[in-house]
């Protein structure tokens, strides 16, 4: 996973924040799903945030039942809830499982083939 840019420049020439449709909770998830012993850094190199942010989301997905966490020497090894349901509404009804399970979805087309 490579980081997300903070800016990009608009047509005018002048900077504005990027934006993405998943939050940075989601990028955590992400990134412990596809490697439960994952260092904390390299999770914060690939979503784009500081270590500390990546540590506080960390707690924040634990104390919501996102995930589970053991220690291993010096090492965590992370455990996804994969039927934890969505906090929002709109997405309540839906485990995060889902959305992971999505994204590591093999590609059926390249984004280059959608051209004409």
């Amino acid at each position: 996973m490579s980081p997300v840019p903070t800016t990009t420049a608009d047509d005018s020439g002048s900077s504005r924040p990027e934006w993405t449709f998943l939050t940075n909770h989601a990028h955590v998830l992400h990134c412990v799903f596809r490697d439960p012993t994952v260092r904390t850094r390299d999770i914060a190199q690939a979503v784009g945030i500081t270590e500390r942010r990546t540590q506080a989301i960390l707690k924040d997905l634990e104390e919501g039942g996102y995930l589970s966490r053991t220690r291993s020497g010096r090492r965590n090894t992370y455990s996804v809830n994969h039927t934890a349901l969505f906090r929002h509404p709109l997405e309540a009804h839906r485990a995060v499982g889902d959305l992971l399970t999505l994204l590591e979805a093999p590609h059926p087309m390249s984004h280059d083939s959608h051209t004409t």
